[in-house]
């Protein structure tokens, strides 16, 4: 009666047992640990023989009798106690509800509670945008450790990332920035932001050098009216500074105001690549937003445009990998979730694609999934059929002539006229792993 006749509980299914079969106690608790292990023990079945016979022999035709012992073995796969199901069932309503009503809030909380679940930090800043919350950027004059909201004069608060999202970063060298942050009057009527340049921090904050480093490749010194470039600039003038113990206490320049330096910009998808090497998410744009004129000469369809195909079409799509999953139940299929700008594709990838194109299915970052479309009502999915790896697609993003950082022997000089600022090939983006890792669950 409480299921409507479906037996949803593992405590309805060991009613079945007692009342067709007469299980005692112990017997139907023994069906019970058997429903939840018989995968890794095989034990289920040793208790047929026990149940259809029982129930055969107390008037029930046999076909019911095994009908019924095959619905408790189909049960393993997904028959819950009534407590653990109930709980469940309250944490999907309460977090659908406060999705729905207060997104900022709750995709705060899952930032501050990463690593965990299903989304990627990318995918959660990615949607509370999508749903009218404003994200604002990691900032040494504004973020704390952890992520926080921030009042808007208008609808949600404003999601501040904090410095947790540095990848690198020590909790305690954050702290110590927030710490020193608290300013008297007179540095205030001097200064905008506690932190004007990246030596103020430096000197008031007294973080490794490398530290800062790490901050100004996260673009974390805007407010101080230094972008990414600038930022490192200074940073790696500090590390070749020598140690001036008489002025350490001083906030002011011991040597002298650093003569102004012109640094080519970076170009669009250069800053992309750094947010996601850095942050693993961008603010600025996706990067599939710069490969799109090339993709498109390949036929290559956007994911907005996927969803809107007929079923049975064929189509080809591209995207970030954001989870791969290969349940038990699904009989070695995988199923891929990819991203590109406007949205989400959902990829099936039967077996015998995956025995034929295994590298690409299971170690791309960008992939490239050629197959026929799968509609039932508004839910899409692609059914591969050919899928190539494009991950090196991702280094036409950093354009040769342009890198992301100054080299250290370059930190203390300006560069000559028509000289191009160096960068250590072992750290250029191009050569580390930009695109986070997927999540996979198989």
């Amino acid at each position: 009666e409480k299921t409507l006749g479906v037996p949803l509980f593992q405590e309805q299914a060991m009613r079945l047992a007692i009342e067709a079969a007469q299980f005692t106690p112990d017997e139907a608790d023994a069906l019970r640990r058997a429903m939840a292990t018989f995968r890794r023990r095989g034990t289920l079945g040793q208790l047929k023989e026990r149940m259809v016979g029982r129930m055969v022999a107390r008037g029930y035709e046999p076909a019911l009798a095994e009908r019924c012992f095959r619905q408790i073995e189909g049960f393993g796969d997904y028959g819950f106690p009534e407590s653990h199901a109930a709980s469940f069932a309250l944490l999907a309503y309460v977090s659908s509800w406060l999705k729905c009503h207060h997104p900022d809030a709750f995709a705060c909380a899952l930032l501050n509670a990463q690593p965990m679940g299903f989304y990627a930090p990318a995918q959660i800043v990615r949607d509370a945008r999508e749903h009218g919350v404003a994200v604002r950027p990691v900032d040494v004059n504004e973020s704390g450790w952890d992520n926080d909201l921030e009042e808007t004069e208008e609808g949600y608060h404003a999601l501040r990332l904090g410095m947790r999202q540095v990848g690198g970063l020590r909790q305690e060298d954050a702290a110590r920035i927030v710490d020193a942050r608290i300013v008297d009057t007179r540095a205030m009527d001097t200064h905008d932001v506690p932190y004007p340049d990246v030596s103020a921090l430096h000197r008031r904050a007294g973080i490794p050098v490398s530290a800062i480093e790490t901050l100004a490749a996260a673009d974390a010194f805007r407010s101080a009216g230094l972008v990414r470039r600038q930022a490192l600039w200074q940073a790696r003038a500090l590390a070749k500074a020598p140690p001036l113990p008489l002025f350490e206490a001083a906030d002011q320049h011991g040597e002298g105001p650093e003569p102004a330096v012109a640094l080519p910009a970076m170009a669009d998808g250069e800053q992309v690549v750094e947010d996601y090497r850095t942050l693993r998410l961008s603010l600025r744009a996706h990067p599939l937003s710069f490969l799109r004129q090339r993709l498109a000469g390949r036929g290559v369809l956007p994911a907005e445009a996927l969803l809107r195909a007929r079923d049975g079409d064929r189509a080809a799509t591209a995207g970030l990998v954001l989870v791969r999953q290969r349940p038990g139940s699904a009989k070695g299929v995988i199923f891929m979730t990819l991203e590109d700008e406007t949205g989400t594709m959902n990829i099936v990838v039967w077996p015998n694609i995956l025995e034929r194109y295994r590298p690409a299915v299971l170690g791309a970052r960008l992939a490239l999934v050629r197959g026929r479309v799968q509609r039932a009502g508004d839910i899409v999915h692609l059914v591969a059929a050919h899928l190539e790896d494009l991950t090196h697609w991702l280094d036409l993003l950093t354009p040769d002539h342009a890198s992301a950082r100054p080299s250290a022997e370059s930190a203390g000089a300006a560069p000559r006229s028509g000289q191009r600022l160096a960068a250590s090939p072992s750290r250029h983006p191009r050569n580390q792993r930009v695109i986070p890792n997927s999540r996979d669950f198989r």
